[in-house]
């Protein structure tokens, strides 16, 4: 009989983003591994917490996921014994560790070897006592070599890959022209979670004190173009609607990265793709090979506090970001910007000033999080040094520093709520810094004004899920409420129109259904450079009510005149 090997996680949600990549290649290395394959029968087991039946419960998690990893083995072997050797490999991170370690206690006591990897246990390896091995860095290769050892098989390679201390596994990284693809495998299927999390590389160039690569070698490796051609026929014949491309820094190599761009447009031309990449790298001629693809990029700003971002080892070229980020805007590339606040060195005002600059930016998207520290980083080992105080157990968010206060720390948690609600979820990009212009208002302080006012929503988990037509009502109350107290109620109207001309917009372009829309102002103006300036508009173009309806003109939303 062969010994059942499940290697499982707990995703937050079933979505490409959440998709088991890691369980999935620890499971194809072993399925490869030269004589695990007529001994081990392997496969990949993934629980959600979204699912319905998925226990609210902490103790009601470890429970089902205990019963179902014993009901799994049980299926697998054909044995209905209680006792039976088998191996669970668990994929561990921040938001998942505690509830794995507790499954991994309770299967051990049934006679289960547990072994632990990923993110949160290469962090540091030797803390979580609750597993029979844990494993350091990529596993593929080091992983299978456990296996053999834990069932009697002797491998004279054994010393090549591992440095063992006990029950502490670190893996030296593997060459990955020797990885399998979970893809091409066949052990995991992008279509059942709408889209698939692919690599092209392993490594950053980079060592940003808050992140686990600080720790690395400052190398990038590169899968082979053989695979990742392989993979890109697949997704293709699966019809694979979006892709979410890993790389920490995909433009780091711009050949390349052109490369797999006319790669990718001539393969998966009806494919969405989601890039990270660094604005001080972007010029014109990627930006141009960008828009031969439907994409988005999401680009790490964290802080505009140049000292700040010296004291994480971030580097920043603020011309030569605002260049970068001007070309994806002259050439229509959809993108967005990361903030993080409680950095070292950063208070809420210099926060406040980074969000105020990201704004004027002219990103589809902000995203705001709050620091957590790590352990396995750079940050980690420097944090009481920098004034850091932060949680000691997962997700380690920080708590405090030397400038940014625990108040602060709230204060800025709610204004990423707000700008969560109102800029992201509201589509509000196209009309957002004219409305602050008119209003004599910086970014940071209309998000401050609108929590204040829309506490309830900003604080409701889900609130950003609703539908875009019932959170533009609440801009618009908002923004007539906002403009009357500050003495500009005769752009009420105007701006109304530009808010509700723009959210149709950007409707028929996400769901491809037209709309009717009633306005006071001629549509051409409202959608033409004619906007950007409320004050300008108001005095020198004249009311014209018409009623339009929007539809998709060549893959585009448009807009005609109706009567």
């Amino acid at each position: 009989m062969k010994i059942p090997v499940i290697c499982t996680t707990l995703l937050i949600e079933k979505s490409p983003q959440a998709l088991p990549l890691g369980a999935a290649c620890i499971a194809t290395a072993i399925k490869h591994s030269d004589g695990l394959e007529d001994l081990c029968e392997v496969s990949l087991k993934a629980f959600c917490i979204e699912d319905k039946e998925f226990p609210k419960s902490k103790n009601g998690a470890v429970d089902y996921i205990a019963e179902s990893l014993l009901d799994e083995t049980y299926k697998i072997s054909g044995n209905d014994e209680k006792e039976i050797k088998s191996i669970i490999c668990f994929s561990c991170f921040v938001w998942n560790v505690e509830i794995l370690e507790a499954v991994s206690e309770k299967l051990r006591k049934k006679g289960f070897v547990c072994i632990a990897g990923g993110p949160e246990i290469t962090a540091h390896p030797s803390f979580y006592k609750g597993f029979d091995y844990t494993v350091s860095g990529e596993g593929e290769v080091s992983v299978p070599l456990l296996i053999k050892k834990i069932i009697g098989m002797k491998t004279e390679s054994e010393n090549n890959f591992l440095l063992q201390n006990e029950n502490v596994i670190i893996s030296k990284s593997p060459d990955l022209s020797v990885i399998h693809s979970p893809y091409l495998d066949g052990i995991i299927d992008p279509f059942e979670y709408e889209g698939a999390l692919w690599e092209l590389a392993r490594g950053c160039p980079f060592k940003c004190a808050y992140c686990y690569e600080s720790k690395g070698e400052k190398t990038v490796r590169l899968f082979p173009m053989e695979r990742i051609k392989a993979e890109l026929e697949l997704f293709a014949k699966k019809k694979v609607r979006q892709v979410f491309v890993l790389d920490p820094t995909y433009n780091v190599n711009k050949k390349r990265a052109v490369e797999l761009l006319k790669m990718i447009a001539e393969k998966t031309p009806d494919t969405f793709y989601y890039f990270e990449a660094r604005a001080e790298f972007i010029d014109r001629e990627l930006a141009r090979a960008f828009t031969k693809i439907p994409c988005a990029l999401q680009i790490g700003l964290q802080s505009a506090n140049e000292k700040t971002l010296e004291l994480v080892n971030r580097p920043f070229d603020k011309k030569k970001f605002i260049r970068g980020l001007s070309v994806l805007n002259e050439e229509g590339i959809t993108f967005g910007l990361d903030l993080i606040y409680g950095l070292p060195g950063e208070s809420f005002k210099t926060f406040c000033e980074g969000v105020d600059f990201a704004v004027s930016m002219l990103p589809n998207n902000l995203e705001i999080f709050c620091l957590s520290v790590l352990p396995g980083t750079d940050l980690f080992e420097r944090a009481d040094n920098l004034g850091l105080e932060y949680e000691k157990e997962p997700p380690y968010h920080v708590i405090k520093t030397n400038l940014f206060s625990m108040d602060d720390m709230e204060r800025a948690r709610r204004l990423a709520g707000s700008c969560s609600y109102f800029y992201n979820a509201g589509r509000a990009v196209s009309w957002f810094n004219p409305v602050c212009r008119v209003l004599k208002i910086k970014p940071s302080k209309f998000f401050e004004l609108f929590y204040q006012k829309n506490k309830k929503i900003c604080e409701t988990p889900g609130s950003c899920e609703c539908e875009h037509f019932s959170i533009e009502k609440i801009q618009l109350d908002f923004l007539k409420e906002l403009l009357t107290e500050k003495g500009n109620g005769k752009y009420v109207r105007l701006t109304e129109d530009i808010v509700k001309f723009y959210g149709a917009i950007s409707r028929t372009t996400d769901s491809g259904k037209s709309e009717t829309v009633f306005l006071n102002y001629n549509a051409e103006y409202v959608a033409s450079d004619y906007a950007s300036d409320i004050r300008w508009f108001y005095e020198n173009v004249k009311p014209q009510k018409c009623k339009i309806q929007t539809f998709i003109n060549h893959g585009n939303a448009d807009f005609k005149f109706i009567k």
